[in-house]
């Protein structure tokens, strides 16, 4: 799914004006942060643990998808978002306590998948920083029974 830069921008500025409610002020405890796409309206709503809504927004492009796997493509579309978000530094400064994650929800709120985790020791295991782990371990144990 290609998304125009003014869909892209909506996007983003629905995401910063959920994560804005945590800015400043007395740090807050979130386990997750959902964040819900519907196929059919097009509609995106950013909500906290508690079910209350922090931002919503419709995406045109996005109502009325007739792809086949819509969840991969907003997982895609809202990873690079987000991560692009902090990488520019905009969740720095949030009052809020890590570890928090951003998660994709359908409409019955049941988790798609982990778009990011917020956590300052926590790394996310993923195929890439996987590969080789086997060799790598492998070489290890040789080296450590040889001595």
């Amino acid at each position: 799914m290609k998304l125009s830069q003014s869909s892209l921008s909506q996007i983003e500025n629905a995401l910063r004006t959920a994560v804005g409610r945590y800015s400043g002020g007395e740090e807050t405890v979130v386990t997750d942060i959902h964040v819900q796409a519907n196929p059919v309206t097009g509609e995106l709503l950013v909500f906290d643990d508690e079910d209350a809504e922090l931002a919503d927004t419709t995406v045109g492009e996005w109502a009325n998808y007739d792809g086949t796997d819509f969840y991969a493509d907003v997982e895609r579309v809202l990873s690079s978002l987000l991560n692009d978000m902090k990488a520019a530094g905009d969740f720095d400064k949030l009052a809020l306590m890590k570890p928090y994650s951003f998660v994709l929800v359908d409409e019955e709120r049941e988790t798609v998948a982990e778009l990011l985790l917020m956590d300052d020791d926590t790394l996310l295991l993923n195929d890439e920083l996987l590969k080789g782990l086997d060799e790598e371990l492998d070489a290890f144990l040789k080296e450590l029974l040889e001595k």
